[in-house]
C-alpha cells in the first residue's frame, strides 16, 4: 500500500512538471519589435556615445528622453536624486498604450549593452513579472529599510533603481503617484514602492536576483569577469554563473565599467582585434594644411633633464604645419634656459605663436599647467591642446595627425621607459586612489593588446579637444590637490566629470626618459647618460652605421690586423671635444704625471683622462657594449671585459705637440678614435704601423682604429701640420 501512494505522489509531481514545462515552452517569444529601450540623456558625454554604440550594435530601438534639459537630478554621491527620470519616464510612457509594449528603462552615462534584444526579452520573459528590476547587494540610499525587504534563498536582495524592464501599462502604473521633484530621489520612490507588499503584487514587481538580465557593479567588482567568446566578449557573474544582457557601473564603480567596457560586447576580441579603433574618427587627409585644426602645444620642464636639445629637434620635425601651431613653453629649471633660447632664436618664428614662461615667475608645476589649459580653453580657434613633458621622448613625427585623428576627448600616445613596464598610464585605481595594475596592463604595454584603452590615469603626453575645455572641463584650477600630484588631480576632475582618458598604443609613438642622476655640472650633460638612458645615448652618439658594421661588412682593414670602423656620430666627436676643452686642464706633454700609476709616462701626449671629467665608468660601459663585440668577432678566441685604466682624448697642434714618437702601447688592443675631420680642422696627422710601413692618414671622423698594443704594432702619430686635431684613446686589458 505504501509503495503504490509512493508511485501516485511521485507520478503525480513528475505530470505537474511535464505540465509546467509544457505550459512555458508554450509561451510564445515576445517579438523583438515590441520592444523599446527609454534612456535619459540630457548632455551627449563619452559615457552616453559609449551606450549609444552598443545599442546601435545590437538593433536596439532607442529614445532619449531629456534632450537639451538641465540635469537637476544630483548625482550618485548623495543620497537624493533622479526624480528627474521619473518625472521624464511618466511623461514618456503616456503614449503607450498597447499591453504587449515592453520598456527597458535604463542608464546610459554608465551602461552598456553586452547581448541583444532577443536575448534580454527571452530573459524577461521566463522572469514570469509584469516588471523586473535590477538588484544588488547594498542597500541605498535608506539601510533601515533592509528589515522589509522580503528574503530570498539565493541572489542579491535590494532593488535598484538604474534599470528595469516592464509591461508598459504596469510601468505607468508603477510610477503614476510620481509627484516629486527632480531632485528627490527615484531609487528611494521605487524602494518604498517595492516594500509595499499590496503594490508589489498588484503590479506584478521582481528583482533580477541572479543578475541574468541586470549586471549591477555597485558593491560587486569580485563577481564579474570577462568571458571571451568567439568574437565576442561578455560579462560573467562567476557567483551566479550567469551572463547578463546589461552591465551598470552604477555607484562609484564608472572605473570597472571603463576596464569591461574595453571589451564588452565587441570592442576588443582575440579575433579582431580593436573593432571601434577606426570608427568616428576624423580625417585630415583631404584638408589643405592651411585647414588644419589649431593645436596649442604645451611643453613643461619641471626638472634637469637630458637629452632636452634632443627634445625641441623632435618638435621641430612634427609632420604638422607651424602655422597651425601655436607654443607654451613652462621651464621650472634654470639648467635649461639656453637650450629653449637657442631654439626659440633658431625657430620660433615659424610658430603662429609663442608664449614662454620661465623660472623667474614662480608659478608652480599646477599653476603652469592650468595656465596652457586656460590659454586653449580662452581661444576660440583653439582647437586642440597637446601637453608634453620634456621628457617625454617623441619618436613618431606624425604623433599629433594620429591624435587627432582618433577623435577622442583626450588621447595619449602610449610611452613606456626603455626595457620596463612602467609607463604614463595606469590600468587601475587602488581604493585610495593610487596606482593598481589592471589585468590586461601588461599585455597593453608589450603590445600583446592594440587598441585605443579608457583607463583611469595619462600622464606625460595627450591631446585635449578645446571644445571639452570650454564646455566640461571649464574649472581654470585642474591640476591643484591637497592630496594629489598634479597629473593625478588632473584625470581625477576629468574621471569626476565623465571625460573618458584614452590611451593609444596602435602605433609606435616613442618613450619617457629617466630623470634620474640627470648631470648639470658639465657643458654636455647627456654625456653621462649612458646608464639611465642607453637607448637615447645610442642615438644620439653612437653611428648609425654601427649596426651594419658586421651584416654589412663595414669593417676595413687598412693595415694588418688593423680595423677600422664607424663608431661615434658627428655629434658624439664635437661634444666630447667640447666638454674637453670646457675642461681645459689638459696635461703639459711631460714624463712625469701623477694621473698615472707609477707617476711617469715614457711617451707623453697633451691630454685630459676621462676620469678628470668624471667620465670613466660612462666610457667603461661604452667599451663593453659597443667595442667589446667587434673585438670578439676580429679576433677570434679572444673574449675581453674592455679592462681599461687609461682612457684619454689628445690634442695635437703645430705649435703645441704635433707627433708622437714610436712606441708600443700598455695594452692588448688599443682603440684610437678621430674626434674631428682632415682638412676641415686640421692638415696632416694619421698613424703610421713601422713593421708594416703602412699608414693611416685621413681618419674619419667617428671611425675607431682598432690594433694591437704590443709586441707587433710598433707604430707613430704623424705630424699635425695646421689646426688642431683630437684623437680619443683607450688602452685595454693592460
Amino acid at each position: 500500500m505504501q509503495t503504490e501512494a509512493l508511485v501516485r505522489l511521485l507520478s503525480g509531481i513528475w505530470i505537474s512538471v511535464f505540465l509546467l514545462e509544457v505550459n512555458c515552452t508554450q509561451q510564445n517569444p515576445i517579438p523583438e519589435e515590441n520592444l523599446l529601450v527609454l534612456t535619459l540623456g540630457t548632455s551627449e558625454t563619452d559615457g552616453f556615445t559609449r551606450f549609444m554604440r552598443s545599442a546601435k550594435l545590437f538593433n536596439y530601438t532607442v529614445k532619449v528622453l531629456g534632450r537639451g534639459e538641465k540635469w537637476r537630478g544630483g548625482n550618485y554621491k548623495t543620497a537624493s536624486g533622479g526624480g528627474q527620470k521619473v518625472r521624464l519616464l511618466k511623461s514618456a510612457l503616456e503614449k503607450y498604450e498597447k499591453e504587449d509594449q515592453v520598456i527597458l528603462f535604463i542608464d546610459s552615462y554608465d551602461v552598456v549593452f553586452a547581448s541583444d534584444p532577443k536575448e534580454l526579452l527571452k530573459k524577461f520573459q521566463q522572469a514570469n513579472h509584469r516588471v523586473v528590476f535590477s538588484a544588488e547587494s547594498l542597500i541605498w540610499p535608506d539601510r533601515h529599510l533592509e528589515d522589509k525587504y522580503p528574503h530570498v534563498r539565493e541572489g542579491k536582495r535590494f532593488l535598484s533603481s538604474g534599470g528595469f524592464i516592464g509591461y508598459a501599462p504596469s510601468l505607468k502604473k508603477m510610477v503614476a503617484d510620481w509627484d516629486g521633484k527632480d531632485g528627490d530621489s527615484d531609487q528611494l520612490f521605487y524602494t518604498q514602492l517595492y516594500l509595499n507588499p499590496e503594490k508589489r503584487e498588484k503590479i506584478n514587481i521582481t528583482l533580477d536576483n541572479k543578475c541574468r538580465i541586470f549586471q549591477n557593479l555597485h558593491g560587486a567588482l569580485d563577481d564579474v569577469v570577462l568571458k571571451f567568446e568567439d568574437g565576442r566578449v561578455r560579462a560573467r557573474n562567476v557567483v551566479y554563473d550567469t551572463l547578463p544582457v546589461i552591465v551598470h557601473g552604477n555607484g562609484a564603480n564608472k572605473l570597472q565599467l571603463n576596464y569591461l567596457g574595453n571589451y564588452i560586447p565587441k570592442v576588443w576580441t582575440f579575433e579582431t582585434g580593436c573593432t571601434e579603433c577606426d570608427e568616428d574618427l576624423r580625417s585630415l587627409t583631404s584638408l589643405k594644411e592651411s585647414e588644419y585644426p589649431l593645436v596649442l602645444i604645451g611643453v613643461f620642464i619641471h626638472q634637469p633633464t637630458p637629452f632636452v636639445t634632443v627634445f625641441f629637434e623632435r618638435l621641430l620635425n612634427l609632420k604638422y604645419p607651424k602655422d597651425r601651431l601655436q607654443l607654451f613653453i613652462y621651464n621650472h629649471e634654470p639648467h635649461h634656459e639656453r637650450n629653449v633660447k637657442l631654439f626659440l632664436e633658431a625657430h620660433g618664428s615659424e610658430y603662429r605663436a609663442v608664449k614662454v614662461i620661465g623660472p623667474e615667475e614662480g608659478l608652480d608645476n599646477a599653476g603652469s599647467r592650468n595656465l596652457g589649459l586656460d590659454l586653449c580653453r580662452q581661444d576660440a580657434e583653439c582647437d586642440y591642446y597637446f601637453s608634453v613633458d620634456v621628457e617625454v621622448v617623441l619618436k613618431n613625427a606624425d604623433v599629433l595627425k594620429i591624435l587627432i585623428e582618433q577623435n577622442r576627448s583626450i588621447t595619449a600616445p602610449m610611452i613606456s621607459r626603455n626595457g620596463k613596464l612602467w609607463s604614463n598610464f595606469w590600468g587601475a585605481l587602488s581604493a585610495d586612489g593610487f596606482y593598481a595594475r589592471s589585468e590586461d596592463y601588461v599585455d597593453i604595454v608589450q603590445g600583446r593588446r592594440v587598441g585605443v584603452w579608457n583607463v583611469p590615469y595619462i600622464s606625460s603626453v595627450y591631446l585635449i579637444k578645446g571644445s571639452v575645455l570650454r564646455t566640461e572641463l571649464t574649472d581654470k584650477d585642474l591640476f591643484h590637490s591637497l592630496t594629489l600630484d598634479p597629473d593625478m588631480a588632473f584625470c581625477s576632475n576629468a574621471r569626476e566629470q565623465g571625460v573618458f582618458m584614452f590611451i593609444s598604443n596602435r602605433h609606435e609613438f616613442g618613450r619617457i626618459l629617466s630623470t634620474e642622476n640627470c648631470e648639470t655640472t658639465h657643458l654636455h650633460n647627456d654625456l653621462w647618460q649612458i646608464f639611465e638612458n642607453p637607448q637615447d645615448w645610442e642615438e644620439r652618439y653612437i653611428h648609425s652605421n654601427y649596426t651594419r658594421i658586421m651584416k654589412d661588412k663595414l669593417i676595413e682593414t687598412p693595415c694588418p690586423d688593423v680595423y677600422w670602423f664607424p663608431i661615434f656620430t658627428e655629434t658624439g666627436c664635437n661634444h666630447l671635444v667640447e666638454e674637453m676643452e670646457h675642461f681645459g686642464q689638459w696635461s703639459g706633454g711631460g714624463n712625469k704625471d701623477t694621473r698615472i700609476q707609477g707617476g711617469y709616462e715614457n711617451v707623453p701626449t697633451i691630454d685630459i683622462h676621462m676620469n678628470q671629467v668624471e667620465l670613466e665608468k660612462q666610457w667603461q660601459k661604452f667599451l663593453l657594449e659597443y667595442i667589446a663585440p667587434i673585438t670578439e668577432k676580429m679576433y677570434p678566441g679572444y673574449y675581453t671585459k674592455c679592462t681599461s685604466y687609461l682612457n684619454f682624448v689628445v690634442r695635437y697642434k703645430p705649435d703645441e705637440q704635433p707627433l708622437l714618437a714610436p712606441h708600443h702601447d700598455a695594452s692588448t688592443f688599443t682603440i684610437n678614435i678621430a674626434l674631428n675631420s682632415k682638412d676641415t680642422d686640421y692638415e696632416g696627422g694619421g698613424c703610421r704601423f713601422i713593421r708594416y710601413n703602412c699608414s693611416v692618414q685621413a681618419p674619419r671622423k667617428g671611425w675607431a682604429l682598432m690594433h694591437p698594443g704590443r709586441l707587433t704594432h710598433y707604430h707613430e702619430g704623424l705630424p699635425t701640420t695646421a689646426g688642431t686635431r683630437y684623437i680619443a684613446v683607450s688602452f685595454v686589458d693592460p
